[in-house]
């Protein structure tokens, strides 16, 4: 088999069947495999993906990220090259046979799809650029800026993603630190066909967050750093009051000054101990070895050969 498509999905009831219409249009004459997987949707996603001929599909148990969906597919794949792509319709299947086209010259194990244009607010590109920006600076790891998952890959690539069990996954930081010849290949993002999207504002903020404490140590460290110019600025300070108070004669200043300190020294401990705090949860989760994910439901599948 050439080619397994793997399509994450949670309350697309009303894209999965034309998303299915285009891919089954665009891959005419290659032998694949659709792959959807049915992320804890609460509409009809799962209805409409049974009406659907020749695909297989898994049913989770409940919602348990996007991020256990494709870990998920890759389990599952069986062909020579996989893909991943959205079940929403803004990433155009019609770059599948490109991105194929690349692979086959064997100069590269994978392609990346990285967003040419796409529309949002203002801030909400601050923060995405601020992300890319400061996780290129406190991680060994390299970040595209737009590099999506919507992504193609040969078996060594995946072989090495499937190595990576842990529960906290960041898949931009997965494919980016496993190595390997990337080709990055531009696209534009189509509407939303149907639906809303379910990574909003405050999905974007947490799943950035995931991102910088599995791939970076570095918060760690502003402990060790406000420790220190907490330290220096303790003695400059003293120094100052000892040199007013015994040559000058000048009188101590008083409680507002003094609660100044106490307050900024205050919120300076509260942010390390926040920044150990997540660390320790991350670890706590991984250590307790729970499965990514759990299956409900399969269809399609030759259970004699799983």
């Amino acid at each position: 088999m050439k080619l397994s498509v793997i399509i994450p999905c949670k309350n697309e009831e009303g894209n999965v069947k034309k998303l299915y219409e285009q891919i089954i249009d665009n891959l005419k004459d290659i032998e694949y495999e659709i792959i959807f997987i049915d992320d804890g949707s609460t509409d009809n996603t799962l209805s409409e993906l049974k009406k659907l001929k020749d695909v297989k599909i898994i049913s989770f148990s409940k919602n348990f990220s996007k991020e256990a969906a494709i870990y998920c597919g890759l389990q599952y794949a069986k062909g020579e090259y996989t893909t991943i792509i959205d079940g929403d319709l803004q990433q155009d299947s019609k770059y599948l046979i490109k991105m194929l086209d690349e692979l086959e010259k064997k100069e590269f194990d994978q392609v990346a799809m990285v967003i040419k244009k796409r529309k949002e607010f203002f801030l909400t590109k601050l923060i995405k650029k601020s992300f890319y920006f400061i996780m290129n600076k406190i991680s060994d790891v390299d970040f595209i800026n737009g590099a999506s998952d919507f992504r193609m890959f040969n078996t060594l690539v995946k072989n090495a993603i499937l190595q990576m069990s842990e529960v906290n996954r960041f898949s931009k930081g997965l494919f980016s630190w496993i190595g390997f010849n990337t080709c990055y290949m531009y696209y534009e993002v189509q509407k939303r066909n149907s639906g809303k999207s379910k990574f909003n504002f405050r999905e974007s903020l947490k799943y950035a967050f995931t991102g910088i404490i599995g791939f970076s140590v570095k918060p760690l460290k502003i402990a060790t750093f406000f420790g220190i110019i907490s330290s220096f600025g303790s003695i400059i300070y003293f120094l100052i009051l000892l040199i007013k108070t015994l040559i000058i004669g000048k009188d101590v200043p008083g409680y507002a000054s003094i609660l100044c300190v106490i307050l900024l020294l205050g919120g300076v401990q509260l942010i390390t101990i926040g920044i150990l705090g997540e660390y320790i949860a991350k670890t706590y989760i991984e250590v307790k070895k729970r499965p990514i994910y759990l299956i409900k439901e399969k269809i399609g599948f030759d259970e004699s050969l799983l």
